[in-house]
């Protein structure tokens, strides 16, 4: 059926309206104009008609009352001497001024409470440039930006933004409790889905420096949770590249849960996306830390913005062998050598001539201190090596709870722990889909053995049942199937640490090493007052990893080849592997030459009368003046990177 003309001009109207609230301002507008011509028209035709009811003697004083009653009704009383007919222009033009007006008052009101709403969302534009861009949201997110706040520390101005699916003024009130004083930085929290290009492009992501993808769910969350987490990053991933015509040059640093999807990123072929597997570095740094002890406050050094930091350094190097590399340098040593034909090689050896295209990876306090001398500075004295080597070792190892990262926990054992060794696991009601999986693990390792015993750790007589300190170690993890905070998981950790502790105060000669994950940074406090031996910040590592790789992605080839089954990695040795009379009486340049006799790099040192203080990073410094004399007791250690442990 053709439409009529009424049918036409309505829909045309409706279409009008549609276009958004402009629209309907200038409508109803026009709409009040038009009846204000409309009421003076009339009241000029009746004036116009009778002249006796003209009662002003000018016309202009009868349209500027029309106004003042269409705008204001209680000006309708300007008119009590006016005759009757021109009475009813009066009540009309107030009638009609009432519900125009309310209808644009209502109209103004509502769009103003819209923009605040949306300002109080978080739904503005963004206009920061040279920014760290965060998307997505959970625990680590305080953490990240504390590093963030320390490496922008130098700076004048940093800026950091969030753009994630939580409520802008929860996330404020979150941020200004965890940290009240962001220093030179600026936090700025946004609302919205960061999967989409439009959200993307108003948090002016092409003006970011770097973009830190977090993971929507947590390692403990279910299999779907963190597949659905593994879509919403690559999702992002492909939009941030969209944002860019195609052509990243974004650093893009994802959680990604799956081995899949991390094989998907890497279709991309782009060396700035990268993929972090943080549960298998977390496995990794659990299976070091049981065989010595330190390894967390070691990394937390190197991870963190705050101290010693990893570089990558060039300069001509005239062919210097890498062995004096460290002589060269006041302030530094050298790790290892990277350039684009081999790649990243740590420890590449003590006769290694260095090359005009080498960069060097170096542990330093600050890049405006690295710069490498004309000459040696410094000329080590000869400390005779005693070269004792660790025998591996058959281990007990019993774990309280259970957690992904166990899985990666026995799997890197694979590597350090002799046939034989004993992992016991305890756990609460374990399901069904957990005890299939260490039925698993007992055929995919036959070499150990593998148990799985139902029992409650958070009860001390279940606890004392278990004879926990017949083991060389004791890991504690999660105490729950069911994802949970953070919070609550460190809480029940804390019950149990102080269980042991009440368990362990009736023994003697006790040499069990208690090792447990602390996933709120926060509870650190808390949990050196349990006595523990060593513990692992697990969310402080991978945020301080995160934010290092947002700052310089290349670092990424270094935690490869630290964190990977071969290759280099760091330890904490005792001192009595490099020599048998004590004490040591040397400088720490002299214990850089002593570690290059076994083929190790010396970064540090580590007291073992300080093991249990805090306020003295648990007896770790790394990187000393090569100057600095240096006093070595029986328990003390070095902190080296090494091929091995042994």
């Amino acid at each position: 059926m053709k439409a009529n003309f009424k049918d036409k001009l309505r829909y045309r109207f409706e279409k009008y309206l549609n276009k958004g609230g402009s629209s309907i301002f200038v409508s109803l507008f026009v709409l009040f104009m038009a009846l204000f011509l409309f009421m003076v028209l009339i009241r000029f035709i009746i004036v116009s008609i009778w002249p006796d009811l003209a009662y002003t003697d000018n016309f202009f004083d009868d349209i500027w009352y029309t106004w003042l009653q269409m705008t204001d009704p209680g000006n309708m009383n300007q008119d009590n001497a006016s005759p009757v007919w021109l009475k009813i222009t009066t009540i009309l033009s107030g009638i009609i001024g009432v519900i125009i007006l309310s209808m644009l008052i209502a109209f103004i009101t509502t769009a103003l409470e819209k923009v605040f709403y949306n300002f109080r969302k978080g739904r503005g534009k963004v206009l920061e440039d040279d920014f760290t861009l965060i998307l997505g949201w959970n625990e680590r997110v305080v953490d990240i930006i504390r590093e963030l706040i320390l490496a922008n520390e130098s700076e004048k101005y940093g800026s950091v933004v969030i753009l994630a699916r939580e409520d802008k003024e929860e996330m404020d009130d979150l941020l200004a409790k965890r940290i009240p004083n962001t220093k030179t930085t600026r936090i700025i929290t946004t609302t919205g889905d960061y999967a989409n290009i439009n959200e993307l492009k108003r948090v002016n992501i092409q003006s970011a420096k770097s973009v830190i993808l977090l993971a929507n769910c947590s390692e403990s969350a279910f299999a779907k949770e963190k597949d659905a987490s593994d879509v919403q990053s690559v999702k992002s991933i492909m939009a941030i590249i969209s944002c860019q015509d195609g052509n990243n040059e974004l650093p893009i640093i994802a959680e990604i849960f799956n081995e899949d999807k991390r094989e998907l990123i890497s279709y991309f072929d782009d060396e700035n996306i990268i993929a972090l597997d943080s549960w298998d570095i977390m496995g990794k740094l659990l299976v070091q830390t049981s065989l010595t002890s330190g390894l967390e406050m070691v990394y937390n050094e190197m991870l963190s913005f705050d101290g010693c930091e990893v570089y990558f350094y060039e300069a001509n190097w005239k062919g210097v062998e890498f062995g004096k590399l460290p002589f060269y340098f006041k302030d530094g040593i050298p790790l290892g050598v990277y350039n684009e034909d081999d790649g990243l090689v740590l420890r590449p050896g003590r006769d290694y001539k260095l090359k005009d295209e080498d960069q060097i990876v170096i542990l330093a306090e600050d890049d405006s201190t690295i710069n490498f001398e004309s000459a040696p500075f410094y000329k080590p004295k000869h400390i005779p090596l005693v070269d004792t080597k660790l025998d591996q070792q058959q281990k007990s190892i019993l774990i309280l709870g259970w957690h992904n990262v166990a899985e990666i926990f026995i799997n890197e054992s694979a590597d350090y722990l002799k046939e034989g060794s004993n992992f016991d696991i305890y756990f609460n009601n374990p399901n069904e889909e957990l005890t299939n999986r260490i039925n698993e693990l007992k055929t995919e390792y036959p070499d150990f053995n593998i148990s799985l015993t139902n029992a409650n750790p958070l009860i001390i007589e279940t606890l004392k049942k278990t004879n926990p300190f017949t083991y060389d170690n004791i890991v504690i993890l999660s105490q729950d199937n069911n994802e949970q905070s953070a919070d609550k998981i460190d809480s029940d950790t804390l019950i149990i640490l102080l269980l042991l502790r009440k368990i362990k105060s009736g023994l003697e000669n006790v040499t069990t090493k208690i090792i447990t994950q602390v996933l709120n940074s926060d509870n650190q406090e808390i949990i050196t007052q349990t006595d523990v031996d060593d513990f692992i910040i697990s969310n402080k590592l991978i945020t301080m990893i995160l934010a290092q790789l947002s700052e310089e992605p290349l670092i990424m080839k270094l935690y490869e080849d630290l964190f990977s089954e071969d290759g280099s990695e760091i330890y904490v040795k005792s001192a009595k592997l490099y020599s048998n009379k004590f004490p040591i009486e040397a400088t720490f340049g002299d214990l850089i030459q002593l570690a290059d006799q076994r083929d190790e790099i010396c970064l540090g040192i580590r007291k073992g009368s300080e093991s249990k203080n805090a306020q003295e990073n648990f007896g770790v410094t790394l990187n000393l003046n090569k100057h600095q004399s240096v006093t070595l007791e029986e328990n003390d250690f070095l902190v080296v990177l090494s091929e091995d442990e042994l």
